[in-house]
């Protein structure tokens, strides 16, 4: 735990609270990698899910490390989310693959791709 997302950087799940036009917030359990300096984080969700449409208006989020229905289990970050696109997208798609090599590496992009949804890599960014 020695960077910005140490906290998170063991857990299996984060709640990643995003936040809707209204300001309400939106708490969803998603799965965590950190790089090896726990400084930047990543997650993934399909483009049409509620929280890559939150994500869209409203890049500011809140992480906290989770139990797998989303209870919070240790302190909230406050972080920026971007989208990843291109060699960076696949970076961060190979990254979660090896942190979770049967979900991740062969479960969710084969239910994404037999429902035709496109999967979308987020990294996460300390805020200042």
């Amino acid at each position: 735990m020695t960077g910005y997302f140490g906290p998170v950087s063991n857990a299996t799940y984060m709640v990643l609270t995003t936040f809707r036009r209204s300001g309400e917030p939106v708490r969803t359990p998603v799965h965590v990698v950190t790089d090896a300096a726990d400084s930047i984080a990543y997650f993934r969700t399909w483009e049409v899910s509620g929280k890559a449409k939150r994500l869209h208006h409203t890049a500011e989020v809140e992480i906290a490390p989770s139990t797998i229905r989303g209870r919070p289990t240790g302190a909230t970050i406050r972080a920026r989310a971007q989208l990843l696109e291109g060699q960076a997208s696949q970076g961060a798609a190979q990254l979660i693959a090896a942190r979770h090599p049967v979900l991740h590496g062969r479960l969710i992009p084969w239910w994404h791709r037999r429902r035709g949804w496109v999967t979308q890599q987020y990294q996460l960014h300390p805020l200042a």
